[in-house]
């Protein structure tokens, strides 16, 4: 009796936490999208603008666009490897 409430127990934290990780995942995941979109988003719009500021700018907002486009092609390398 006791070997049984101790599985289901387990069984029972171990299905909420891997949940709990999906749910954080697929958060983590939208935020780097939306900070992404915004990124790139305000480089196009700084880069339209002539003058010596916005050039520095850009290269600025290129040094954080660089790893969010890594981490958005593993997002969707993911999602592309759980659907099929």
């Amino acid at each position: 009796m006791i070997s049984t409430v101790t599985i289901s127990t387990i069984s029972t934290i171990t299905t909420i936490t891997t949940t709990a990780s999906i749910g954080i995942a697929a958060t983590l995941s939208i935020v780097a999208t939306i900070a992404l979109i915004a990124m790139l988003t305000a480089k196009e719009l700084i880069g339209a603008k002539q003058g010596g500021s916005s050039s520095s700018i850009c290269k600025y907002l290129s040094v954080g666009i660089a790893p969010l486009l890594m981490v958005f092609a593993v997002v969707v390398a993911v999602t592309l490897t759980t659907v099929l």
